[in-house]
């Protein structure tokens, strides 16, 4: 842990110092080219700020060629004015064209930042999440055409089996009704005292129907008195 603070305290400071240099020398170019006062002070931290955004846009893999183009640009300003000052350049005496660069920097820086900030959010508004590709839309299938039905056979019906003729019933001999029983000769007297008596008083025969109810008889038994009284 105490390494690790030691090496990073390291770099903080030897970053510190080289941006503190860098800054120094940029401003005394500036001044030198005729940028005096709070302008002075604002060239080097343009000069700066440009160059962190190209390099965190190196650093985020986006546009890599623009980022790149104005990391040089951001760079060789910085280097450039570090070299100057080393006493290649006579700070009282400078040069128109690196006047027309000085002067110039300002809308060049503008216009790096402006179009690494845009270009980035308009990235981050339409980059989709990495391993998240957008679902390729299946070709349109052709309609599949239908088959044509296959045509209706009707099923053949199947003809009804012929019934069985009747087998002809053996004709059955009739048995001979039973005989009548022989009726009792006291009931045949009764029968034609009383078959008297109704002729008498109505001069007609007696009927089996009116015999058998004077005397209560069955019906055969009054067509057999009937009979025998004829």
């Amino acid at each position: 842990m105490r390494s690790y603070l030691a090496r990073v305290d390291a770099v903080l400071v030897q970053a510190v110092i080289a941006a503190a240099l860098s800054f120094a020398h940029l401003h005394d170019l500036a001044s030198a080219a005729g940028q005096d006062g709070w302008k002075a002070w604002a060239y080097p931290v343009s000069v700066d700020l440009l160059m962190v955004a190209a390099w965190h846009r190196l650093r985020s893999g986006q546009e890599k060629s623009a980022a790149w183009c104005w990391f040089l640009v951001a760079l060789a300003a910085s280097l450039g004015a570090n070299v100057a000052t080393a006493g290649l350049l006579d700070l009282n005496d400078v040069p128109d064209w690196l006047r027309i660069l000085v002067a110039g920097w300002p809308a060049l820086a503008f216009l790096g930042g402006t179009l690494l900030a845009h270009t980035a959010r308009e990235e981050s508004g339409t980059r989709q999440p990495a391993g998240h590709s957008a679902p390729l839309k299946p070709a349109a299938e052709p309609p599949a055409s239908e088959p044509e039905p296959a045509p209706v056979v009707p099923a053949p019906v199947a003809e009804p089996a012929p019934l069985p003729a009747p087998e002809p019933e053996p004709a059955t001999e009739r048995e001979p009704a039973p005989a009548a029983p022989p009726v009792p000769a006291a009931l045949v007297a009764h029968a034609r005292k009383v078959a008297d008596d109704h002729q008498t008083r109505t001069g007609s025969p007696i009927d089996a129907d009116t015999l058998r109810t004077r005397l209560g008889v069955p019906a055969p038994m009054a067509d057999q008195l009937t009979a025998q009284l004829a």
